[in-house]
């Protein structure tokens, strides 16, 4: 009996995907065919089939996964300690100087490098 639970809970995940699709499609194919009509009416019926889409989505087993997956990632984002505004510019000012003093390295050693390679040719 719980294969059977499975194999239906999966065909009905499968149809319900299946629709939130076709309502999607439904939806951009509606775009464009009343090209005629206006821009706000277009985009509120796109964006309405969007969200029934998203809610028929929501409900099969993979939506739900994908939901707990967004809520975690809202916890951990939440857990982050961001950095002061003092330490922002101190880091933002010694990238910029490293930046600096890497492009002047670069910029000595192709000079170098080009004399080096003008004294061996002979030009």
């Amino acid at each position: 009996m719980n294969v059977n639970a499975t194999t239906e809970r999966s065909m009905g995940d499968t149809i319900k995907m299946a629709i939130a699709i076709l309502i999607l499609l439904a939806a951009i194919y509606g775009y464009y065919h009343f090209a005629d009509s206006s821009q706000l009416f277009r985009v509120l019926g796109v964006v309405g089939a969007v969200i029934v889409a998203l809610l028929i989505a929501a409900q099969t087993v993979s939506g739900r996964g994908v939901l707990l997956f967004m809520a975690d990632a809202r916890t951990e984002t939440r857990k982050v300690v961001w950095p002061t505004k003092q330490e922002t510019m101190q880091v933002t000012m010694v990238v910029i100087f490293m930046v600096i003093l890497v492009g002047l390295i670069l910029w000595g050693l192709d000079s170098f490098l080009g004399w080096v390679i003008q004294a061996l040719l002979g030009t």
